[in-house]
């Protein structure tokens, strides 16, 4: 399971098997016990998430924005 990045306790990373056919690039978060899914085109959207605040989504959203080339680099990358 790659990790992209962390930023404070969260930990933004991809699994290896992203099924079959593989779902378009997303990114997964976790921290502390919560878990969410963002999809990263056509624009940052939530997908799925657990245990995260309404504000802690939105912080959340704009890391990945901010840093959505950075994952769909290593998306790439790692998937070829």
């Amino acid at each position: 399971m790659p990790v992209v990045f962390r930023v404070g306790g969260a930990r933004f990373f991809f699994y290896s098997n992203e099924g079959s056919p593989r779902e378009p690039p997303h990114i997964h978060v976790e921290d502390a016990g919560s878990e969410a899914k963002f999809w990263l085109r056509p624009e940052v959207a939530l997908a799925d998430s657990f245990g995260f605040s309404r504000r802690d989504l939105a912080g959340l959203s704009r890391v990945i924005t901010a840093r959505r080339e950075e994952i769909e680099r290593a998306w790439h990358e790692h998937f070829g």
